[in-house]
């Protein structure tokens, strides 16, 4: 499976500077190619597996095992920087160009997401293009069925290309002449393929979760994201159509009863969907959960220490505190990455400076300590002095040392036989039906009806123990605020504020390190500078604000 995603990947190589026919011609008898892999249903599963490692890969850091796209620490959180979430301070180095707005062309993570999503569109197209070569079928349904699989990840490769890029070339087929010419398509042309690739995965893929393996898509999960795409396009009526299909399908609910792993310890329902083996529908009963992307520890197909850094990202440095050791129920070893902002996490139970509410009720636990974790306690059994007793967050420790700070439980991970794990090995939820309902309120406010974006909302609000809303009450700010609140770390908050027009507002109002440097230019990253280069024959304009 690994030579086969690598071929992959080897193909995009290719394809981003012009294909070679000889290269798709050779015979390769003692490996994994399209040639010999794509010749029955066994071979398009294994190249379904490769789709679903590439997808994971987009979390990948270091390089082992599949991370082979990024090596640099915590990719994922350059989505998360120069936003309204997190401060990133001092932090490592392939971050701090995303968080003080001094991208380059050549920056090393705004390379590495165009080759991860090319190479996924790579992989899919070959898919698309030996499933219609192919007549050796287990079943009449299975081209049909591996097709919408393709074009599911296509799209959801093109997805991040838009957020990230704006116009990019698309491409559909493998390209068998080399070619020095591409040209940028403009952004609404890909969305709109998008939402047809899309709406084709909708169409065939299964549409009884009870009935796929944990981790593969249905249709639910390309209606989800078709919900999405429609929004972008502000196509709101579609995307309410869409959100709702998902919604009434019956095979979806919000959790609202503690459940699986650990529900008989100390915690909430909110805090046992993020319990190591809680995420997955058969194994698990989540019944939130819309898809969920593999990474569990010490299992094939499972995670590696390079798999999802998240953990390291938005976990302190407590060890580096006298009185504390590394332990699993403090979420492991953590990097602080990424630093919590006070205005929405709030200064509560704290020694920091100023008293800052945040945005939580008291009555909401996606705001109790089970889920949000300020009280920290001195764990070295051999310091006498201080073991057990509480240390306090400060202003120093929140912002300075990056030590200890209000921290979302949600990717606490930890394990007795290695405290020192980089990686989370925790599945994680990509989709989930907390994230459809405020993605059908976006809708309804798209929609100018506040009362039934509201009433949407509530459904979350309700289950989190937080009062209900009013259509007087309801805004996209107000929106956006209950997705930190649900969603924190989970989504790609840049995509998020990219999609709702909202980035710059919402860095000038709460990003005091960048509200003065951040304009309009910033809401793309700029194309790689390696494409520009590369694609001599045609002119390939640069994003504004990054040079030619």
């Amino acid at each position: 499976m690994n030579k086969f995603i690598k071929a992959s990947f080897t193909l995009i190589v290719l394809i981003s500077l012009g294909g070679c026919k000889k290269f798709l011609d050779e015979e390769l008898k003692t490996e994994l190619a399209p040639t010999n892999t794509f010749t029955s249903t066994y071979g398009f599963e294994v190249g379904s597996a490769g789709l679903y490692a590439l997808t994971r890969s987009e979390y990948n850091t270091f390089g082992e095992g599949g991370a082979f796209l990024h090596n640099g620490a915590c990719p994922y959180e350059a989505l998360q920087a120069a936003t309204d979430i997190a401060d990133v301070i001092n932090s490592d180095a392939s971050l701090m160009a995303f968080a003080n707005l001094t991208l380059t062309p050549a920056e090393r993570f705004v390379g590495s997401y165009w080759n991860w999503a090319y190479s996924l569109i790579s992989s899919a197209n070959l898919m698309l293009v030996y499933s219609e070569k192919n007549t050796n079928w287990d079943s009449p349904s299975d081209k049909v069925r591996f097709q919408a699989e393709a074009r599911f990840f296509r799209a959801y490769a093109y997805r991040t290309l838009v957020y990230l890029y704006g116009d990019v070339p698309y491409v559909e087929t493998i390209l068998y002449d080399f070619k020095l010419n591409f040209t940028r398509t403009p952004k609404a042309e890909v969305l709109g393929h998008i939402v047809d690739d899309l709406k084709f995965a909708a169409e065939n893929l299964p549409a009884n979760p009870d009935q796929v393996k944990e981790g593969k898509v249905t249709k639910w999960a390309a209606n989800h994201l078709l919900s999405e795409m429609y929004l972008m396009q502000g196509e709101y009526q579609l995307a309410e159509q869409a959100a709702l299909s998902v919604i009434n399908s019956g095979n979806y609910s919000l959790m609202k009863n503690r459940f699986g792993a650990g529900k008989d310890k100390p915690g909430d329902v909110f805090s046992d969907l993020f319990v190591e083996n809680n995420q997955n529908r058969l194994k698990n009963g989540n019944r939130e959960s819309i898809w969920v992307l593999q990474f569990e520890f010490n299992a094939i197909g499972g995670g590696t220490n390079s798999d999802d850094w998240t953990r390291r990202a938005w976990i302190p440095k407590y060890p580096d505190i006298s009185g504390f050791v590394l332990a699993d129920t403090l979420g492991g070893r953590g990097l602080a990455q990424l630093v919590p902002m006070k205005w929405w996490v709030g200064t509560n139970g704290t020694n920091a400076l100023g008293n800052v509410a945040g945005i939580f009720e008291a009555s909401d636990i996606r705001n109790s300590n089970y889920n949000i974790k300020r009280n920290w306690y001195y764990n070295n059994p051999n310091d006498a002095a201080l073991n057990g007793k509480k240390a306090s967050i400060t202003e120093q420790t929140w912002f300075s040392t990056k030590s200890l700070f209000p921290t979302i439980t949600k990717f606490f991970y930890g394990r007795a036989e290695n405290l020192s794990l980089t990686g989370s090995y925790k599945d994680r939820m990509k989709f989930r039906l907390a994230e459809t309902y405020l993605l059908l309120a976006e809708a309804y406010l798209g929609q100018n009806n506040p009362q039934k974006a509201a009433d949407a909302v509530n459904e979350v609000r309700k289950r989190a123990g937080a009062s209900t809303v009013t259509g007087a009450q309801m805004n996209m700010d107000f929106l956006l605020d209950e997705r930190i609140r649900e969603l924190a770390g989970e989504e790609s908050r840049r995509f998020t504020l990219v999609r709702t027009n909202k980035l710059v507002d919402r860095v000038k109002a709460y990003n005091g390190a960048i509200r003065d440097k951040i304009t309009s230019n910033n809401i793309l990253w700029p194309i790689p500078q390696t494409i520009i280069d590369a694609n001599r024959d045609a002119p390939f304009p640069q994003n504004p604000g990054y040079g030619r």
